[in-house]
């Protein structure tokens, strides 16, 4: 694949600016970049549903292109798992055209057949392609490897947790045969178990990866060559190595960036005093008045050629304390069952209550019911039985893995404007999300992801409500934001209920205590046993 002078606007942000790249066969490339760099633009660009200003991006003339998105949609959600798993390799339709054709032949004249044994000859070379004799096996192995069980392949795809979603979109793209893997954050809402055998999976792939991912350890295991967009020049670059390897050269070449500048400014004052002791010279002093004019031009030269720092984000101390003092026990959980249709029990009798001022962490391999319970807990799903109770000084805020308190159509600004700020504390408050200048004006609909996710969390906070429901808020975010993210809500004094599978984030909040589903079991929040319990699960 090879980027070449690539120049790119959206609307009116600058994407890239006569970016170049070059990738080999078999490279696995990570690419990274801060929200909004264009990360997910170059895998549009890549697949052509973005098409650039100038420039050309290209790829080899057999590589068969295999897209994990970042945002899981289903064309038809009534599909079960099994039946949209098939659909990946179009074996089926395939070979129903074929048969199609060949009773056409029948009757077809000489420039009918002609045009149809040209289309037979391309079928079939597809059917290669799909490797159609081994691809039932191929399939089973993915089943059995990724621990797809009869009930979760005779699922409806609309019934997925998101973690599951994330499983079976992974293993849709495994079958569709690529050879060359776009993978959009990949670990996202996936647990301990499944994110290992994408790890294992990748390491023996035997063709290209470019993965964007917020995991710094899951790069650090996968990829060979990392691909950073800078945001603030809008150029592309290669690294050789893992993420690690390359924060390390990144943080050399800044450093020489900043002696430069320093060199530079210390060349800049000298001339300008110079400059200035030429204007003020007497009239007589004709030398110091040729010199000055030929320093100022000197200088203009170096003003122009004077390198830019990197905007460096300061934080703003927020005022992030609820509106109103919690209970001292906010919620309830007692005897709780629920089940979805033709699926048994995901809990049956279940209690637990929180404390005011606690983080509470519930943790869980993928689809047995962290999310549900959250839905449950806001009312957005019915209980068999069992009841929630909250305490009527409970104030909650909910942040959704779909996003839903967003208004696309509305602005940063807009979105976050509260009755507890003035227009200059929410710049303010903005700033702490990394939102700066004329960015809060910008629609909602046209940020990327991880941007939508700063929003939404910006929005959780300003509410000042003393309970806050949260559910993989570390999802789409990189690490630099996730760490100025995670102090904000590590100030935060009200209660939290948290569903993450980030470790780092979950630590630095500070969780208190551990729900573990589907055991059901309250422990104390220890970070080795976060991990150890994560291992046991993986090895199951």
């Amino acid at each position: 694949m090879k980027g070449t002078n690539m120049h790119l606007t959206l609307g009116t942000e600058l994407i890239y600016d006569d970016a170049s790249f070059q990738t080999a066969p078999l490279d696995k490339i990570g690419v990274v970049g801060v929200n909004g760099a264009g990360k997910t633009t170059l895998f549009k660009v890549i697949l052509g549903q973005v098409e650039l200003d100038s420039g050309s991006l290209t790829l080899g003339k057999k590589d068969r292109v295999g897209l994990l998105p970042q945002e899981i949609k289903f064309d038809n959600p009534n599909l079960t798992v099994l039946e949209y798993l098939l659909k990946s390799r179009p074996i089926e339709e395939t070979n129903k055209r074929l048969e199609e054709i060949y009773e056409l032949l029948a009757t077809s004249n000489e420039e009918e057949t002609a045009i149809l044994l040209k289309e037979v000859d391309e079928l079939q070379e597809k059917l290669v392609m799909l490797d159609q004799y081994n691809a039932e096996n191929t399939l089973l192995e993915i089943i059995s490897d990724m621990k797809f069980d009869d009930e979760l392949l005779n699922t409806k795809l609309w019934q997925l947790s998101g973690g599951q979603k994330s499983k079976v979109a992974f293993a849709s793209v495994l079958y569709s045969n690529p050879n060359l893997l776009l993978l959009d954050e990949p670990t996202n809402h996936l647990d301990a178990s499944t994110k290992e055998y994408v790890i294992n999976y990748l390491k023996n792939y035997k063709g290209s990866v470019m993965v964007i991912s917020h995991d710094t350890d899951f790069l650090d295991m996968i990829v060979n060559k990392i691909l950073y967009i800078d945001k603030t020049t809008h150029k592309t670059k290669i690294y050789d190595g893992n993420y690690t390897h390359f924060k390390k050269q990144l943080l050399e070449e800044k450093k020489l960036k900043e002696m430069r500048i320093k060199e530079q400014e210390r060349e800049i004052q000298k001339l300008e005093d110079i400059v200035k002791r030429a204007k003020q010279a007497s009239r007589t002093n004709h030398a110091l008045k040729r010199l000055g004019k030929d320093r100022e031009i000197k200088l203009e030269k170096k003003k122009a050629e004077l390198e830019t720092r990197d905007k460096i984000y300061k934080r703003v101390k927020m005022n992030i304390e609820p509106k109103n003092k919690g209970a001292l026990v906010p919620l309830v959980v007692d005897n709780l069952t629920f089940h979805y249709d033709n699926k048994p029990n995901l809990y049956e009798n279940l209690s637990f209550n929180l404390v005011g001022g606690e983080k509470f962490l519930i943790v869980g391999e993928n689809g047995v019911g962290k999310s549900t319970l959250l839905k449950l807990i806001m009312g957005k799903l019915k209980q068999d039985k069992g009841t929630i109770t909250f305490n009527g000084k409970t104030d909650i805020a909910y942040y959704a893995q779909e996003l839903e308190i967003l208004d696309e159509e509305k602005t940063i600004f807009e979105n976050v404007q509260n009755e507890h700020y003035s227009d200059l504390q929410l710049r303010n408050v903005l700033g702490n999300f990394l939102f700066f200048g004329q960015q809060v004006f910008k629609q909602v609909k046209l940020l990327s992801p991880g941007e939508k996710a700063r929003v939404a969390l910006c929005k959780i906070l300003l509410q000042k409500a003393n309970f806050l429901i949260l559910d993989e808020p570390t999802n789409h975010l990189d690490p630099d934001t996730q760490s100025v993210i995670g102090e904000n809500f590590g100030e935060y004094t009200g209660t939290i209920l948290l569903v993450s599978h980030n470790p780092s984030f979950v630590e630095q909040i500070g969780i208190t205590r551990m729900l573990l589903l589907p055991e059901g079991k309250i422990i104390d929040y220890s970070r080795d046993i976060l991990e150890y319990y994560y291992l046991v699960n993986s090895l199951e």
